[in-house]
């Protein structure tokens, strides 16, 4: 039941030889970190590395790397069991703390949505525009005039829908918004707080990235290649297929950091709090490509799942054969995303609150902080978080000012 990863059945790195007890086991841990994930991964790292503490990282899951765990299926493609995981960043130090673990292969994604019978660029730009209504605008200004034209301003901006049709009007919102959203959230847009829209930009140019962010890439060899030697320190140990609550009275331990859902660990005192969830469908298909992109979206609610995606076009691997992944949004299952609205956001204070008054635990990633993370702002938050320790221990670093050292922390969402 409680596997440990590869690197940890070395005994040397357990700290013991033969007829000698485990260097670890005897010393107990410093840190128990529940969660294997980016947050959990990155924290054990810094920990074991920067302040050579001894760290348990233990994850429920049969592996590493959380959602963005990949493996190559039956046919040899490389896929992502949990969906396409894109990295895009624009913050440089993500970058090269990351890069310390992987090399990249550069990739922009695009996305294209199938709409009134054809594929067109999403984010919505100048091609979807000229593609959908017949039209051969060449200018920035052209297209800027069109959408507004489309427009219906709205006042108060609260809901994702007045988002949309504030920026483009009520017959985009209808082709692209309104039918995915409900979809991907199980709630109409205008249940749905401003955030969610306003995560997609709408172009009035020919820009046909789905992200703008100045580092745009895939880690060469796989996402679970890059964990594996984010994880490989010998103070570090890995226990796999394990449930921390199995655990927690066995292992001696100083400290607890917490990746899991936060309303989980207090055993969901005030209630459960709201995500959506994911089935996907993995396909092996007996020909070199599916389709043109990585994901076309499918925003009709006449089409069970909401997008399907290719993943060698993620990530450049060439095969005879392709493997293609269709999401199914779904209420019950593992959480992915927090539903962002007014009375969940109440209810995460209650226990974030509880969180604050409670010693020796501290609650950290998408799930522990009941936040829609991108991967890098999870890195960040993680980094963040680690220098916050650091300074606890040592003081602001040698010749960085605390005023500099506590900007680095707050560049986390």
């Amino acid at each position: 039941m409680r596997d440990m990863s590869p690197q940890d059945s070395n005994p040397e790195r357990l700290g013991g030889g033969a007829g000698e007890e485990p260097q670890a086991r005897r010393r107990g841990f410093d840190y128990l970190i529940v969660g294997a994930g980016f947050a959990g991964s990155v924290l054990a790292e810094r920990l074991a590395r920067g302040l050579n503490k001894r760290v348990l990282v233990v994850d429920r899951r049969p592996h590493i790397a959380g959602n963005a765990y990949d493996y190559h299926d039956e046919s040899g493609v490389l896929i992502h069991r949990y969906g396409p995981h894109i990295f895009h960043t624009n913050a440089q130090r993500i970058v090269d703390y990351l890069s310390q673990f992987t090399e990249w292969r550069p990739y922009e994604h695009r996305v294209l949505a199938q709409v009134d019978g054809q594929q067109v660029p999403i984010p919505i730009n100048m091609t979807t525009l000229n593609k959908l209504y017949g039209l051969n605008m060449t200018t920035e200004q052209e297209a800027a005039d069109f959408l507004a034209s489309r427009a219906e301003p709205v006042e108060d901006i609260q809901t994702s829908e007045d988002v949309v049709i504030n920026g483009i009007g009520r017959e985009l919102y209808q082709k692209f918004f309104r039918g995915y959203t409900r979809k991907q959230w199980g709630l109409d847009p205008s249940q749905l707080d401003k955030s969610v829209t306003s995560r997609i930009p709408t172009r009035t140019n020919t820009d046909d990235r789905y992200f703008t962010d100045t580092f745009q890439q895939m880690p060469k060899h796989g996402y679970t290649k890059m964990f594996e030697k984010i994880l490989a320190h010998p103070n570090i140990k890995v226990m796999i297929n394990t449930d921390y609550r199995e655990i927690r009275d066995e292992v001696q331990y100083d400290h607890l950091i917490f990746c899991g859902p936060i309303d989980e660990y207090f055993d969901y005192r005030f209630g459960k709090l709201p995500y959506r969830s994911l089935r996907f469908e993995h396909k092996q298909l007996d020909q070199e490509q599916f389709q043109a992109v990585g994901t076309v979206n499918y925003p009709s609610e006449d089409v069970p799942y909401t997008r399907i995606s290719e993943y060698k076009h993620l990530t450049g691997q060439v095969h005879p054969k392709t493997s293609v992944t269709y999401e199914y949004p779904s209420a019950e299952g593992d959480p992915y995303y927090p539903i962002p609205r007014p009375e969940n956001a109440e209810l995460y204070k209650r226990y974030q609150k509880l969180a604050d008054e409670t010693p020796g635990v501290t609650f950290v990633g998408r799930l522990g902080t009941y936040k829609y993370y991108n991967m890098d702002q999870v890195v960040g938050q993680a980094l963040a978080l680690y220098k916050r320790i650091e300074e606890a221990e040592r003081g602001p670093a040698a010749g960085e000012s605390a005023e500099h050292s506590r900007s680095l922390a707050k560049q986390v969402p």
